[in-house]
């Protein structure tokens, strides 16, 4: 696990992975972010929680610009990627995305899903992007799946090439986007697994879930959302055992219930 420390750079204190202030966002009248405040340390694994509808996934979005947000700020790694002169295409090179689809491009193989963006982001050469290919299919269990299809995958295994692929441009963080709910609930485990083993690596990860085990065993920080707020923050033994709101008490006994 990481740090849970997410002090700012003053007094010579780390700079955060992500520092988001007064985030805000609307789609048409409707206002799904609603002055978000967000710290995610070097290392640190924060879990973000809440119902569908609270704002978690746009928030996940706006971080690597998906989603353009209508004010507020947002620093990666001390740097504002709002900024209209910022490199886009680098800012996603340094921040891993998956999402509850996998997005894998059905008519490329493994290994060509997991180097044509090494090739055209990294400039990398083919000999080069196929040696990253082939250690991080290693690092999700999928070595034997390097000139298999989509179609002729599981679900879990398309999620975790997609693992896989976001993890071969380097990235500085990774971010989830509920990365198991399109998954038959056998299949949960093994995309669950290889998070686990990037937590214990020390990456820094922003993970969208309902998963409240994985949370509960691997998040350094639980973030309760809700109507576009942060209601609460903290450890997951007090955010998932003893929530101080009764928005949070009655989420987690509706997850609980179902």
């Amino acid at each position: 696990m990481g740090p849970s420390d997410t002090t700012g750079a003053q007094d010579g204190a780390p700079v955060p992975a992500i520092r988001i202030g007064g985030l805000h966002k609307s789609f048409g009248d409707n206002h799904v972010l609603r002055g978000i405040d967000f710290v995610v340390g070097e290392g640190e694994v924060v879990c973000v929680i809440g119902p569908s509808g609270s704002g978690k996934s746009t928030l996940l979005r706006c971080v690597n610009r998906l989603e353009e947000a209508d004010e507020g700020s947002i620093l990666i790694e001390g740097a504002d990627i709002r900024d209209p002169d910022a490199d886009v295409d680098l800012l996603r090179s340094r921040i891993g995305m998956v999402f509850q689809s996998f997005n894998l491009f059905p008519h490329l193989s493994v290994l060509r899903n997991l180097t044509i963006a090494q090739r055209r982001v990294r400039r990398r050469s083919e000999a080069e992007a196929t040696e990253v290919a082939r250690h991080n299919l290693a690092r999700v269990g999928l070595s034997d799946k390097i000139d298999a299809y989509p179609a002729h995958l599981s679900g879990g295994q398309q999620q975790r090439v997609a693992i896989a692929r976001a993890l071969s441009m380097d990235p500085d963080m990774m971010l989830f986007d509920e990365p198991t709910s399109a998954l038959d609930p056998e299949l949960v485990g093994e995309v669950l697994e290889v998070m686990r083993a990037l937590a214990s690596e020390g990456m820094t990860m922003m993970v969208v879930t309902h998963e409240m085990g994985f949370a509960r065993d691997v998040a350094d920080r639980v973030v309760f959302m809700d109507e576009g707020v942060v209601v609460e923050e903290g450890p997951p033994e007090r955010i998932l055992v003893a929530p101080e709101h009764d928005r949070t008490r009655r989420f987690l006994k509706v997850v609980a219930d179902g």
